[in-house]
């Protein structure tokens, strides 16, 4: 089962003594098997695919937090996983860097079918990107909807206080 869902930390928990590359290869390697040289191929990709085509053999500690998140993205992205969980990814970002994160989630939500299930404060991207919503509170449902649903009509009292707070 873990095999088949990805996740995506707040602080990226990248392998300082790697260069980029080797973090993306690590696991399709060790876990699951893939040759190095897919495996190199593929990662060569996702960076691509995430905007950093030229750090494959930097280490993260030379890159920003923002290049740092996208190359967590594509090393969570490396193992094909069915389900991607995002915790707060952008809340370590300086803001003006946010909106290139977003931007590649925005995409792989476009582009792929993996499922995100995606903890933000981010309201309007959770808006656009979304199929389906729900506002959580003590660690329980309050309310579930169609993001039309939650953002222009929501029912709880709980969410409308939230939502007039971060907006």
């Amino acid at each position: 089962m873990r095999k088949r869902i990805g996740m995506v930390f707040q602080q990226f928990n990248l392998f300082p003594n790697m260069t980029v590359l080797e973090n993306i290869m690590e696991a399709p390697v060790h876990v699951l098997g893939i040759s190095k040289a897919d495996a190199k191929r593929r990662a060569h990709e996702l960076l691509e695919q995430v905007g950093l085509p030229d750090k494959a053999d930097a280490h993260p500690t030379s890159l920003s937090g923002g290049q740092q998140q996208r190359v967590a993205i594509a090393r969570c992205l490396a193992m094909d996983p069915e389900i991607l969980l995002l915790d707060e990814v952008t809340s370590a970002l300086d803001p003006e860097v946010v909106g290139e994160v977003l931007g590649i989630l925005r995409k792989i939500a476009e582009t792929t079918d993996v499922t995100m299930l995606i903890v933000t404060h981010e309201m309007q991207f959770a808006r656009d990107v979304s199929n389906r919503v729900l506002m959580f509170d003590g660690g329980r449902i309050v309310e579930e909807g169609a993001p039309s649903d939650i953002f222009d009509n929501p029912q709880e009292q709980r969410t409308k206080d939230f939502l007039s707070a971060v907006s």
